[in-house]
């Protein structure tokens, strides 16, 4: 077989821990590497759960021990033996049943003088765990107390699995990941990546991939990154990072053989330059702008590689469907978590805009989404009368995480009409999955690219039990929103209705006294034309109206600059 060789295409790898290594295999194989680290390991603020862990594990609190990836066991140590008793911590996990996810954590227990009693096999993802574990401990797993170390954040899928099958779970995290400090090399990578100026990606890891996109949607690029991605082989390492790729709507070219570095970089040179071709020959016949589920279904293009492959080799396996480990990374957050984080972004009593703002950024952050809208309930009817006043109610456009300044604030529907309407009447959420256009309580603005979209999810902002206004995600592809993310807007809805109405409030107040003093300024004004040329109230009032128009200042303008001159005069001399 021809020596491996990606012949000077352009690779990008978002590794972080290992981006040396990847840069010489990248060069080894004569590629030309791009390394940009999408994420950095940062300490938690408190060990307590690491503390607390310890203390039980010693006391005998502990049957099993589930050990995910190397690095955490050493942070594990390392947060012991400076806080706490190392070697009574070790003594008791030599002595309790542990489980590891694969061979990275096995090294450092073997460091350690410790041996676990089982690991998962590959791929090593939560699939393989939990089957390793319902083998090894059968019918027992109901009476076992289990504490999981974790890594970057909690995997809700595993923890599921877990508290299902034990008597109890404990999450001890060491560290958790967050975006570097400087997002300016990614943001050049999001406009790289849309601009066709690299050939291939590698993803090692699904965090590389939520970052990727936070950032994309930071930039409002989402739309151009994912044209970019058609353009260009996208390889993962395996099923746990495939899951996140396909939840953001990115199908990957394939996997390698097995979901090892060395293996991925290899097997990406031998039958990358493969997948570009027929990628961009396919996408050159059809259309750059059309969108993947646009797209043949029957290419199989990892599939196709399988052929190429000489008798007696490992083939490239195609990209399998894969349950989404890591999908809704951050709906990981615990509760408490979550609640300290929404709370702090709107505990400023910032103006209404500023609050809404913050509350797609917050909203965005949590859903991958390519569109967020917020409305806000506004009413011009003062009458007592329930229907009068929903009849007058409108749902007005306050924020948008796309650029829309033409339409903020102006946008506005009736409840009841579309789809948001819909939502503020019934105060029911709607989840359409593909085709929201085609419902029949949808509506179309012209001025809105939006309308086009595919899915949509829209629930009630609800306050002292009334809609106050209404959360819309969008979709431009096909999307399918799970049970926890229609409850985790719904529960975003209830928490931050308060807060909106509250500016909302403050702001009418603020626009009323302006108008309060408006009008008393005017009527200052007024007297002095009555004053000074003699004219009635009336036509004092279109004298000044008449200026306002031809002048293009507002009433308030032009009675300022009447009482300014009455200023002035009194600082003349001797008048």
């Amino acid at each position: 077989m021809a020596h491996a060789s990606f012949e000077g295409l352009r690779v990008l790898s978002l590794e972080s821990r290992r981006a040396k290594e990847v840069e010489k295999l990248i060069r080894t194989y004569g590629g030309e590497p791009f390394v940009v680290p999408a994420m950095r390991e940062v300490k938690l603020d408190s060990n307590t759960a690491a503390l607390e862990f310890s203390r039980k594990l010693i006391a005998g609190e502990i049957d099993v021990v589930v050990l995910l990836t190397g690095v955490g066991v050493r942070a594990l140590v390392d947060i012991i033996s400076a806080t706490g008793d190392q070697e009574a911590f070790l003594n008791a996990l030599r002595k309790t049943r542990i489980v590891t996810r694969g061979p990275k954590p096995e090294a450092v227990l073997r460091e350690l003088d410790i041996k676990s009693i089982a690991t998962a096999p590959e791929p090593n993802t939560s699939r393989e765990l939990i089957a390793v574990m319902d083998r090894v401990f059968g019918d027992e797993f109901g009476s076992l107390r289990v504490a999981i170390q974790e890594y970057g954040a909690s995997n809700p899928e595993l923890l599921a699995a877990l508290s299902e099958r034990a008597a109890s779970v404990l999450k001890v995290p060491v560290y958790r990941w967050e975006l570097p400090h400087d997002l300016q090399p990614l943001r050049e990578t999001v406009h790289g990546i849309a601009r066709a100026q690299v050939d291939i990606i590698l993803f090692t890891t699904a965090v590389q991939v939520i970052h990727l996109m936070m950032v994309a949607q930071e930039m409002n690029s989402v739309p151009d990154l994912m044209r970019g991605l058609r353009n260009i082989a996208v390889i993962s390492i395996g099923p746990t990072t495939t899951a996140e790729l396909l939840h953001y709507g990115i199908t990957p070219d394939f996997e390698p053989s097995r979901p090892k570095l060395g293996f991925l970089v290899n097997e990406a040179a031998q039958y990358s330059a493969q997948v570009l071709e027929q990628k961009r020959e396919l996408a050159a016949a059809i259309g750059y702008e059309l969108l993947p589920s646009e797209k043949p279904t029957d290419t199989a293009l990892a599939g196709e590689l399988v052929t190429t492959v000489p008798e007696g080799k490992r083939k490239v396996r195609r990209v399998a469907e894969s349950t989404p480990t890591m999908a809704g990374f951050t709906d990981g957050l615990s509760s408490f978590e979550f609640l300290h984080e929404i709370s702090r972004r709107i505990a400023a009593a910032d103006p209404l805009h500023a609050v809404l703002d913050h509350i797609v950024g917050f909203v965005t952050s949590m859903i991958p989404c390519d569109s967020c809208f917020i409305y806000v309930i506004e009413s011009n009817d003062k009458s007592t009368d329930k229907a009068s006043k929903k009849q007058a109610d409108k749902l007005v456009l306050r924020a948008s995480s796309n650029p829309h300044a033409e339409l903020l604030d102006r946008l506005d529907l009736s409840v009841g009409q579309g789809i948001t309407g819909w939502v503020a009447e019934h105060r029911e959420p709607v989840a359409i999955s593909s085709k929201a256009s085609e419902d029949p309580r949808f509506k179309v603005f012209s001025n809105l690219p939006e309308d086009a979209f595919e899915a949509i999810l829209s629930t009630p902002i609800l306050c002292a039990n009334k809609v106050v206004g209404v959360i819309n995600l969008q979709h431009r592809l096909s999307y399918q929103h799970s049970d926890s993310e229609v409850r985790l807007l719904s529960t975003i809805g209830f928490l931050v209705g308060a807060e909106i109405e509250r500016a909302r409030l403050e702001s009418e107040n603020v626009q009323l006294a302006d108008r309060l003093e408006t009008r008393k300024t005017v009527e200052r004004a007024k007297g002095i034309l009555q004053r000074d040329l003699g004219l009635s109230e009336s036509e004092s009032y279109l004298l000044m109206q008449k200026e306002s128009r031809q002048r293009r200042k507002s009433m308030r303008e032009i009675a300022d600059a009447l009482l300014l001159g009455e200023e002035l005069k009194k600082l003349k001399p001797g008048a």
